[in-house]
C-alpha cells in the first residue's frame, strides 16, 4: 500500500511542470521529501490521508488527502498566485473564433444549381480557348528518330547515330529543316517560338533529378560529402574534376540551332529576323540559382586580339589568366578570362564548347533552361524566338550542328516552331477539360 503510495505521490509530481521535489525515504507511516532549490512548489495533491511527510531539516507535516501540497512546502515562503486570465486571447473576434461564417446546405436542389452554373462557366470558356487554339500554328520537323515503334525521321541527313558530337567534330556540319507556314493560316505574330524536342528521355527519373550539387551551381569549389555521392559517377574522371558535376548538367542537349532564312510566297527573303537566344531562362534563375566559380573574372581586350595575351604575369609570377587563347564572341570582341584551378578542373565550356562560351559558363541560357528537368518523358524546352511577324506561306530554313545521341536510348529529336497565345504554345487538352469539367 505505501508503495502504491510512493508511485502515487511521484506520478503527480512528475506530472507537475513546475514542482521539483524528490522522494528520499519512505515508512511506513513518513515519506520524506527533499524541496528543490531552485523553482517554488506547486499544489500537488497527497494521493492519501495519515502519512507523514518529513522534510531534510527534520519537520514534517501530516496530510490529510484533501490539502494542497503547495501551502505548506514552500517552508513559509508565500507563492505568488497567478492570475487565471493572464494568458487568455484578446476579447476580439478573431482570437475567439466569433467571426461570421456561411455554411451551404447541400440539399439535392442546390448542388444542382451549382453545378448548372458552374457549367454555364465552364462550357463558353472551354469553347472559346479552343477556337483560340485552333487558330494556332505549330510546324515540327522530326530530323532524327530511333523510336522503338519505329517512327521515321521526316528529315533526313541530320542522323548522327550513337556518335556524340559528331558533326562538331567533323568540321561544324549542318545539316537543313525547313518549315513552312500553312497558306490557310493567319500570320504568324512575334514572339514566335523555337522549341527543341526530346522524346523517351526521362529527366523524371529520380536518381537522374538528385544528380547535381547546387552549392557548386552557386559558385563554391567545395564539395560535402552528400554532393560528392549524389553527383557520382560525374564528379571526378580519371582525376580530374568535373565542374558542375552531376548527371543533368553532363547530359545538355548540345544541338545548335540557326535559322538561316525566311523567305515570303513572293521571294521576299526577311534579313531582319534573326533567332533571339536570349531571354528564354526564368530571371529567378538567373539571379538565385546560378552564379560563375568563385575567383572567376575576365575582361575586353579593347585593341582586339593583338592586345589579348593570355600569357601575362602578376608580380608575383603567377599566371593572371587562364586562357591559352582570347575568347572571341559573336560580335568580333575579344577576351580574355581566369578560371580557378583549371589545370584540375574540368569546366562547362570545356565540355561543351559548341554551345557554351568560358564567358558565360553556367549562367548560358541553354543551360539555364536544361536545368528545369520536365516531368514526361517527350518534353519540348525553349531554343530562342523570332521578333518578326512572319506572313502565312512563309519557309522557314535552319541549320542544325547536330551533336546530340539519341539512338543509344532509342530516342527522337523534334524541332518545332509555333505561335503563342494567353495561355501558352498549341495544346487542345486546356480547352477540352474546361469542357469535359
Amino acid at each position: 500500500a505505501w508503495a502504491c503510495l510512493t508511485f502515487g505521490l511521484r506520478s503527480q509530481l512528475d506530472r507537475s511542470d513546475s514542482t521539483m521535489v524528490t522522494i528520499e525515504q519512505v515508512t511506513s507511516h513518513e515519506i520524506e521529501v527533499r524541496p528543490s532549490a531552485s523553482s517554488p512548489h506547486r499544489g500537488v495533491k497527497m494521493p492519501t490521508s495519515g502519512a507523514s511527510v518529513v522534510f531534510s531539516d527534520g519537520s514534517s507535516r501530516l496530510t490529510d488527502g484533501d490539502r494542497n501540497l503547495s501551502g505548506w512546502a514552500a517552508r513559509g515562503e508565500e507563492e505568488e498566485e497567478e492570475d487565471p486570465h493572464a494568458r487568455r486571447p484578446a476579447d476580439v473576434a478573431f482570437k475567439q473564433q466569433r467571426m461570421k461564417s456561411w455554411q451551404p446546405l447541400l440539399d439535392p436542389w442546390w448542388t444542382i444549381l451549382s453545378f448548372l452554373l458552374v457549367g454555364a462557366v465552364f462550357l463558353p470558356v472551354g469553347f472559346v480557348i479552343r477556337a483560340q487554339n485552333a487558330a494556332l500554328v505549330e510546324m515540327r520537323a522530326v530530323y532524327e528518330s530511333h523510336l522503338a515503334d519505329g517512327t521515321a525521321a521526316d528529315v533526313t541527313g541530320c542522323e548522327i547515330g550513337n556518335n556524340p558530337n559528331a558533326m562538331y567534330k567533323d568540321g561544324r556540319r549542318t545539316c537543313r529543316v525547313q518549315l513552312t507556314v500553312p497558306d490557310d493560316a493567319e500570320d504568324l505574330d512575334p514572339p514566335v517560338l523555337v522549341h527543341y524536342e526530346l522524346d523517351n528521355f526521362y529527366q523524371n527519373y529520380k536518381k537522374y533529378m538528385q544528380s547535381y550539387d547546387q552549392s557548386q551551381l552557386l559558385g563554391s569549389l567545395t564539395q560535402d560529402s552528400v554532393s560528392k555521392m549524389e553527383c557520382e559517377p560525374l564528379n571526378i574522371i580519371g582525376g580530374v574534376k568535373i565542374n558542375p558535376c552531376g548527371l543533368i548538367a553532363n547530359t545538355l542537349f548540345n544541338d545548335v540551332i540557326t535559322l538561316e532564312s525566311i523567305v515570303t510566297p513572293d521571294g521576299t527573303v526577311l534579313d531582319d529576323a534573326p533567332l533571339v537566344e536570349t531571354g528564354i531562362a526564368w530571371q529567378s534563375d538567373l539571379e538565385w540559382k546560378f552564379r560563375q566559380p568563385e575567383g572567376f573574372r575576365y575582361e575586353e581586350c579593347p585593341g582586339g586580339e593583338d592586345e589579348c595575351d593570355c600569357s601575362q604575369l602578376g608580380a608575383d609570377g603567377e599566371r593572371l589568366w587562364s586562357c591559352t587563347e582570347p575568347y572571341r564572341d559573336e560580335d568580333g570582341l575579344y577576351f580574355r578570362y581566369y578560371y580557378p584551378d583549371d589545370e584540375t578542373t574540368q569546366y562547362l565550356y570545356e565540355t561543351y564548347p559548341m554551345v557554351v562560351s568560358p564567358i558565360d559558363g553556367v549562367m548560358n541560357e541553354h543551360f539555364v533552361v536544361w536545368m528545369r528537368v520536365a516531368a514526361l518523358p517527350q518534353f519540348r524546352k525553349l531554343y530562342g524566338y523570332i521578333e518578326r511577324t512572319i506572313p502565312a506561306g512563309s519557309t522557314l530554313t535552319f541549320a542544325i550542328e547536330a551533336n546530340y545521341a539519341v539512338e543509344r536510348m532509342r530516342g527522337a529529336k523534334a524541332l518545332v516552331v509555333g505561335n503563342t497565345y494567353a495561355f501558352g504554345t498549341k495544346n487542345h487538352w486546356l480547352g477540352t477539360l474546361f469542357i469535359i469539367a
